[in-house]
């Protein structure tokens, strides 16, 4: 395997707010450049960043061990450390899907629309790249290839802010993402992490960086996403935390509602998709719900439960009103008895964060009402909320889960990476 050089390209200069500028002014000149690149070159320059990816295995996992073993000394909790943790197949994977993203088809230039006014004018509104995307994440290392590579195919380039837990790991995977697209062709500068822990840096990106950065994402818990909507003097694609629901109606079948349960909850329980409350219906809580919790709890899944759920199984610990709210990414579930569709759908508006909730049901009126009345970014019917994922809508990845209400919403992938603008074809018309 080839030796990676970790070695930061802007280590020299003394003062962070000037290397932030020259970073932003890198990113910039290489978003011009990549903006006008053909589909045929960016495909080539992801294959080409795939292919470092699996070339460098050995360097990124030498460095993640690194992250990994600072984040034990440090007390980190087991979630945060699954989060952090590659191994060769989450790199492989993490390869893959740079591959897939190259595969997709090429979002710039679309036309969106096209029409021609009473005076002769030829109108088209066409998908354009939005420039220069800041990402900032904390502790999943995989966000340096999927949003580098999102961005490069949408036709941007990408200033990238690792958390200091994956810091290390970042600079590895994005020092073979850079020599993949120099040797493609195209300017490494489309992908530059910032080669430093300071939190400083990430005020400095938050300002804009005196234009130079377009629009913001934050990957991260609740405190890093209020931060970022409070003093961003951009854009904001808003990831807020993924307090995620399975709603078990009164139509549901308790085999299906089990699997999904614990796949919803159990599978990974460190990522944003990750169910944190069960609400089960009344009219089915004497045939489903002490079902339901054991198998949580075999699981090994900690259940804290309202005064019904309490009463099915003493190993239950009681719920307060904070656990409705908590976004736990941890083996651990809220669980909450409810009087109904209205009360569920109640209960998710006022405790959820929008991202994804789920209904276990048979019964189509219940599943048509749900899906249409819960306002959230996604929203599954008799499918577990793990599949809140761009990779698993076809995107290849994610560069998050937007859950506003603004440009995006759900998985932001190539698509919405993209703005327009509007081209006008005249034949010497004027404005009277």
């Amino acid at each position: 395997m080839p030796v990676l050089n970790l070695r930061s390209d802007f280590a020299a200069p003394p003062d962070l707010s000037e290397q932030m500028h020259e970073i932003g002014r890198r990113a910039r000149a290489a978003a011009r450049r990549v903006a006008q690149a053909s589909a045929q070159a960016k495909d080539i320059a992801l294959r080409q960043v795939a292919d470092r990816l699996r070339m460098n295995r050995d360097a990124i996992l030498a460095e993640n061990a690194r992250d990994v073993a600072a984040a034990k000394a440090n007390g980190q909790t087991q979630a945060l450390i699954d989060r952090l943790t590659l191994d060769e197949g989450r790199l492989a994977a993490m390869a893959d899907a740079v591959a897939k993203i190259g595969a997709l088809p090429d979002p710039v230039g679309r036309q969106l629309a096209a029409f021609e006014r009473p005076n002769g004018l030829l109108i088209e509104r066409i998908a354009v790249p939005l420039g220069v995307v800041g990402v900032i994440f904390e502790s999943r290392p995989n966000v340096t290839a999927d949003a580098g590579a999102l961005c490069l195919k949408a036709g941007n380039a990408a200033i990238l802010r690792a958390g200091s837990d994956s810091h290390r790991t970042a600079m590895a995977i994005a020092g073979a993402m850079r020599e993949g697209l120099e040797a493609a062709g195209l300017p490494a500068d489309a992908v530059q992490i910032v080669p430093t822990r300071d939190r400083a840096a990430v005020g400095a990106m938050l300002s804009g960086l005196d234009g130079c950065i377009d629009v913001i994402v934050p990957r991260g818990g609740r405190g890093l996403v209020e931060r970022v909507q409070s003093e961003a003097k951009v854009p904001v694609f808003a990831h807020l935390d993924g307090i995620c629901h399975v709603y078990v109606a009164a139509g549901a079948d308790l085999d299906m509602a089990r699997t999904l349960v614990l796949n919803s909850k159990m599978r990974r329980t460190g990522i944003c998709g990750a169910a944190e409350t069960l609400l089960v219906d009344r009219a089915v809580a004497d045939t489903h719900l002490a079902p339901l919790v054991t198998a949580l709890i075999e699981a090994g899944c900690v259940v804290r439960g309202d005064a019904a759920t309490q009463a099915v199984d003493g190993r239950v610990v009681a719920a307060t009103e904070a656990d409705w709210r908590t976004e736990y990414l941890d083996a651990i579930i809220a669980v909450k008895v409810v009087d109904g569709l209205d009360a569920a759908i109640a209960h998710i508006e006022t405790n959820g964060s929008h991202h994804t909730d789920a209904i276990v049901t048979a019964d189509a009126d219940e599943a048509t009402r749900f899906l249409a009345e819960v306002d959230s970014a996604i929203v599954t019917h008799n499918a577990s909320t793990q599949f809140a994922d761009g990779g698993e809508f076809g995107f290849g990845a994610e560069i998050g889960i937007a859950t506003g209400r603004m440009h995006a919403r759900g998985p932001v992938g190539v698509e919405q990476l993209t703005t327009f603008k509007y081209r006008v074809h005249g034949r010497g018309q004027t404005r009277p």
